[in-house]
């Protein structure tokens, strides 16, 4: 079997990099590009290359380097990346070219560019992850920002399937949602068995994410329907008017030629769990640094308790009601970790940071080793920056263990096995 060459959109600290190389060593990352806009500083990138010396690495804006560099970006089998979650896909039509282009700053539109771009050499696959809310953007159009790419890369000649996976609901240590995509050219291996399965059992088992991730369903609430129009009708058009305020696409789908196949699938797994207690490290590596101070912890309680209490806004003096639940303080050992976010780092009190009580009763946040093992990354991975840009990395990061396992779902396929 040749190697699978693969470029790394958004590549954070990579990792779909390691995910991929942990599944086979087939995988062979040719060409990487991560870019933090607006700040000078890039660290980041700069773990990236420190981990990954021999991939050929871009630290530019991606849109720049499809317009002014693109022979850089060598041909590739294989596009992953997790897009970042902006305003993801509005199209308008090009008046002098016919083309479509994205509003400004839209990094999905990065992705179809190459695609566009590459022409016959584009890649036979593609792997993208992104948060679950995808599927329900914008709000008042639910559905449209993901009608947009499966349109665009149906028009490119792709199938596409996808997954909102819990990586918790297989085992693995951290409640963390997201949805994954792939996609296959048409005349590829992946394709032609995709279209030689029965739809309803390749989401379910036969499919490359339904074998990493078996799922289950009672059927009960199966949606078929075909995107029409050019783009440009998708995007001022799509689930415009509904009745019912929600979106067509449930957690798992195909599309294939437009044509939508959707319902919602449950988890099938019997394995094991990993628990929160199983990452910790022992109480005497902590720093000092992450240990609550006595005369914080009425903030801490105060943050993490349920509320029900008039503000005022500081800006127009409108006063209104807030209320909100309690967060279960400390967090619980005996189950996988709460989703970590991106402000998980420093030492300031939060609803959202993670707190652990130690085994002599003392109370902690989680240290940068520790947010690495949640999404499975080799301890200090990230240990040249800053405690709080580790944090910030892990938050921004994806569990590499789930792209781990759909990365031998694709070898396999790919080998024709």
């Amino acid at each position: 079997m040749k190697n699978i060459k693969v470029i790394e959109l958004f590549a954070g600290v990579g990792g779909f990099h390691l995910g991929l190389t942990q599944a086979s060593n087939k995988f062979k990352i040719v060409w990487s590009n991560q870019w933090e806009p607006s700040t000078k500083s890039q660290p980041a990138s700069e773990v990236y290359q420190l981990r990954f010396p021999d991939t050929q690495h871009s630290n530019e804006d991606i849109a720049e380097v499809i317009a002014n560099n693109f022979d850089n970006i060598p041909n590739h089998d294989l596009l992953v990346g997790g897009f970042p979650c902006q305003d993801y896909s509005v199209a308008s039509t090009l008046s002098r070219s016919g083309g479509i282009e994205g509003k400004k700053g839209v990094l999905w539109w990065s992705i179809y560019n190459i695609l566009n771009k590459k022409g016959k050499d584009k890649p036979n696959y593609l792997f993208l992850e992104n948060v679950d809310r995808l599927l329900k953007s914008p709000a008042k159009q639910r559905g449209r920002d993901f009608a947009i790419m499966l349109a665009s890369l149906s028009d490119l000649g792709y199938a596409v399937e996808w997954r909102i996976i819990n990586a918790a609901e297989y085992g693995f240590p951290q409640r963390r949602r997201r949805i994954f995509i792939t996609a296959y050219l048409k005349g590829s291996d992946i394709y032609n068995q995709l279209i030689n399965t029965d739809m309803k059992e390749w989401l379910l088992s036969d499919g490359i994410i339904g074998e990493a991730f078996p799922a289950s369903t009672e059927y009960t609430n199966i949606r078929e329907f075909e995107i029409e129009g050019n783009l440009e009708v998708v995007t001022n058009s799509f689930n415009l008017n509904k009745s019912i305020a929600e979106s067509p696409f449930e957690n798992s789908g195909l599309m294939l030629d437009r044509k939508v196949f959707t319902f919602k699938t449950v988890p099938d797994y019997n394995g094991s769990y990993t628990k929160l207690a199983d990452i910790l490290i022992s109480e005497d590596e902590v720093p000092s640094s992450f240990f609550i101070k006595e005369e914080d912890l009425d903030k801490w309680n105060y943050l993490k308790g349920g509320k029900s209490e008039q503000r005022t806004n500081k800006a127009s003096g409108f006063t209104y009601n807030y209320s909100e639940g309690p967060m279960i303080f400390p967090d619980a050992l005996d189950r996988p970790s709460r989703t970590i976010i991106t402000g998980e780092g420093g030492a300031s009190p939060s609803r959202f940071k993670h707190v652990v009580t130690t085994k002599s009763g003392k109370l902690r946040r989680l240290t940068p080793i520790e947010l690495e093992r949640l999404n499975m990354f080799p301890d200090n991975h990230t240990k040249e920056a800053t405690d709080i840009k580790r944090a910030f990395f892990m938050g921004n990061a994806l569990v590499v263990g789930v792209i781990e396992k759909i990365g031998k779902s694709f070898i396999k396929r790919i080998k024709g096995e």
